[in-house]
């Protein structure tokens, strides 16, 4: 599919170095066997649209045998997103909903009022040396969504928009952007995208959303002649006409943003909310372990483990 998102989008040298108004570098925290590095939220920054939590895991190599065990945990509040450059994942959340996710794929969960779900290393991946790479990120969902029933939707990699062009690719996971829509279902204006750009090449950012940032997974990209390397983010000032260029080893780059959110949400643990109340009525359920009773359940085919409440 040709792309051309705008007419004239300027060049990076156009933009002055302040356009960016947050720069964010994650540090690396090892989690036994391979590296999560989080972006959001941040001390100068807790929500880029309707993202409120950012992580990297990997990459990784492990042994045959070897994988991640997630253990069922708790949500509120939020839908979360696995999207995966290598490995693979099993999900298993308390909607029922039972599924493999592989590179490329969309995992979308929408935790409501109350969801729990476990994420797995699959059997098939231990059976050998195998990989992890990606990206898990939450957003917080309006406040007029948070009480609604969780849901899961899955969508393989055909079935998510690319648009590409002149060194350019961009598959778009979430929301809308370049004249694409992806199917997932959406509370809040967003877009989210994995984009690979060949050496040299420029990415105009979308300039229909207010909030808009770029998280940089590999190679470098540069702004207003300054490059930035893997594993920052940036955040732009609205309004502001942006366009990167590619580094000479090329990029990779998770595009993210959308209308910025009408206040703070509170975050403690696995939960998001509007308030501090909403939280603390999760916790007493959580801690009750009062499963399929109340606002909570296991997952059905992972039930004989759970993390419990932090204290």
């Amino acid at each position: 599919m040709s792309w051309n998102p705008a007419i004239d989008p300027g060049c990076p040298d156009e933009v002055g170095i302040d356009a960016i108004e947050t720069l964010i570098v994650p540090r690396a925290r090892d989690l036994g066997g391979f590296e999560v590095r989080r972006a959001l939220p941040a001390p100068k920054r807790q929500m880029v649209g309707p993202f409120i939590f950012f992580d990297q895991a990997g990459p990784a190599e492990l042994l045959t045998g070897q994988g991640v065990d997630v253990r069922p945990h708790p949500h509120i509040g939020l839908g979360t997103v696995t999207y995966l450059y290598r490995g693979d994942f099993h999900h298993r959340d308390s909607t029922g909903a039972d599924q493999i996710i592989r590179p490329g794929e969309l995992n979308w969960m929408v935790a409501g009022r109350g969801v729990s779900h476990s994420e797995r290393t699959s059997a098939a991946a231990r059976s050998g040396p195998n990989s992890l790479f990606g990206i898990q990120t939450w957003l917080a969902l309006p406040e007029r969504h948070e009480d609604k029933a969780p849901m899961f939707e899955h969508h393989g990699k055909e079935a998510l928009p690319v648009v590409e062009d002149s060194g350019v690719s961009v598959r778009l996971i979430l929301g809308d952007a370049y004249g694409e829509k992806a199917p997932a279902t959406m509370f809040s204006e967003t877009f989210y995208a994995d984009v690979a750009l060949e050496a040299g090449s420029r990415l105009p950012m979308p300039d229909d959303h207010e909030d808009r940032g770029i998280y940089i997974v590999e190679g470098s990209i540069s702004i207003a002649g300054q490059e930035y390397d893997a594993s920052q983010m940036m955040v732009f000032r609205p309004g502001d006409r942006i366009t990167v260029a590619a580094g000479d080893r090329g990029a990779r780059l998770m595009i993210l943003g959308g209308a910025t959110f009408p206040g703070p949400r509170y975050i403690w643990w696995n939960f998001v909310a509007s308030s501090q109340e909403r939280i603390e009525e999760a916790k007493a359920e959580w801690r009750a372990q009062n499963w399929g009773k109340g606002r909570f359940d296991l997952p059905v085919d992972d039930r004989d483990e759970h993390i419990p409440l932090p204290d």
